[in-house]
């Protein structure tokens, strides 16, 4: 498999969707209240937090245990239909951006590097959030119920660096969550932690900045670099 990219840079760069590009986390935190109180209860703060970035059936791990009900087949089957319907709602009313995150694809695209979504949200929804991000700006895309497990498992980044023909190691992740961050660290890629709505913990092989306005190649390649050496000290 490929090297490191051109001018020390990465190999490819995979992009994380929900609280990184798309300022989703909010449309999600209406569509599980909503399913909670359909549910009979609501929703802890802390059980929301503990669910930025994680796949479906980890939401409905938690969701159950904050509720206290058991996870029957039928119900939980039921709360995830409800959770998927509502979503989708709100995400064909559209998705607002993340702050410079439509301007970072561009560079990205434009400097050559090859791209991948990598979210452990669906393809049924990803597909709708796609509508307005645009296609066009990833080679690949991978899905949380495409993979065995989702993130913070390995699985969605070390299956995007794959269908790039790259070594994952090789690759720059861009996360805004505690979960996403660790899954592309277990998958052992460099990763630019862009937070969103929690706090994510510094650590090796993790670069920090505020937000991506004005992020630029140059950015990229001084991110994967500063992230690769900060891994190997």
């Amino acid at each position: 498999m490929p090297g490191d990219g051109p001018l020390g840079g990465p190999a490819a760069v995979l992009w994380d969707m929900d609280g990184t590009l798309v300022d989703s986390e909010k449309v999600w935190t209406v569509s599980l209240d909503d399913t909670a109180r359909r549910l009979g209860g609501a929703l802890s703060a802390g059980a929301r937090e503990a669910i930025i970035g994680s796949n479906l059936p980890r939401t409905l791990d938690i969701m159950f245990d904050d509720l206290g009900l058991r996870p029957e087949a039928g119900r939980t089957a039921e709360a995830e239909r409800m959770i998927l319907d509502r979503t989708a709602e709100l995400f064909r009313a559209g998705l607002e951006w993340r702050p410079g995150a439509q301007a970072a694809l561009h560079t990205v695209r434009a400097a050559g590097w090859p791209t991948a979504l990598v979210t452990n949200t669906g393809r049924e929804l990803t597909e709708l959030a796609l509508d307005g991000i645009g296609r066009e700006h990833f080679t690949v895309t991978v899905c949380g119920d495409e993979v065995p497990r989702g993130k913070p498992d390995p699985d969605p980044y070390l299956r995007a660096a794959e269908l790039l023909g790259v070594d994952a190691t090789h690759c720059l992740a861009v996360e805004d969550s505690p979960t996403g961050a660790l899954a592309a660290e277990r998958a052992g890629a460099a990763v630019l932690v862009v937070p969103c709505e929690v706090p994510v913990a510094s650590g090796p092989g993790r670069v920090h900045r505020d937000s991506l306005v004005d992020l630029s190649a140059d950015d990229v390649r001084l991110g994967y670099t500063r992230a690769r050496a900060d891994r190997a000290a």
